[in-house]
Order: C-alpha cells, then sequence, then structure tokens
C-alpha cells in the first residue's frame, strides 16, 4: 500500500505488530481526518421572472449608462470606473435580493 508522505487526508499511520493473530501480517492503521464541511443553509438571490429581477436589470441598465467613460484615458481613472460600477452592482443587488432558507425541495436555478 502506497501513501503520500506528509498527507493532511491520510495525516498518521501506523503498523501494530502486537495485533497481530493467527495470520503472519500485522495490521496498518491508519487515521484519517474528517472535515467538517459548512452545509449552506441560506441564500441571497433574486426570483426567477420577478418584479425584481426586473427592477434589478433596469437598474443595472441605467447604471451602466450613467458611468462617464469619457476621460478614462489612465489606469488609474478606469480603476475608478470599475470600482463605481462594482459599488453600483452590489447596491442594487442589495435593494432587489432577498435572503431565502434552502431546504431539500428548493429548486435549482
Amino acid at each position: 500500500m502506497f501513501l503520500q508522505f506528509r498527507s493532511e487526508e491520510l495525516d498518521n499511520h501506523s503498523i501494530q505488530p502486537e495485533w497481530y493473530l493467527t495470520s503472519d501480517y500485522a495490521p496498518l492503521t491508519i487515521t484519517i481526518l474528517i472535515v467538517k464541511e459548512y452545509i449552506q443553509t441560506k441564500k441571497q438571490m433574486i426570483v426567477k421572472d420577478s418584479d425584481e429581477k426586473k427592477t434589478f436589470i433596469n437598474d443595472l441598465i441605467k447604471t451602466i449608462r450613467s458611468i462617464n467613460i469619457s476621460d478614462s484615458l489612465d489606469v488609474k481613472s478606469l480603476e475608478n470606473v470599475v470600482l463605481t460600477l462594482a459599488h453600483s452592482m452590489e447596491k442594487i443587488w442589495e435593494e432587489n435580493s432577498k435572503i431565502i432558507n434552502i431546504t431539500k425541495h428548493s429548486k435549482s436555478w
């Protein structure tokens, strides 16, 4: 059996010669770490075909149209445009989305 050296998954392995019974072989024990997995129970979303979705898209279009890029000739100006767009999109998302509980009956969009 080959084990990867210093593997986090196979953290510790050892041969236990005192555990053998009638066999000529000693058992090999392996300690495998089991990491607790975070399972998301809430999700922020906009419901498909809702009024919030229409408002989100319309507000997003208005924001993109209103951004002045005529003086974005250098990297700093372009970065400012991108940051402005990112902040505006985040604000529009927060205004139109809602937090829902994820259940085993939730739809995948």
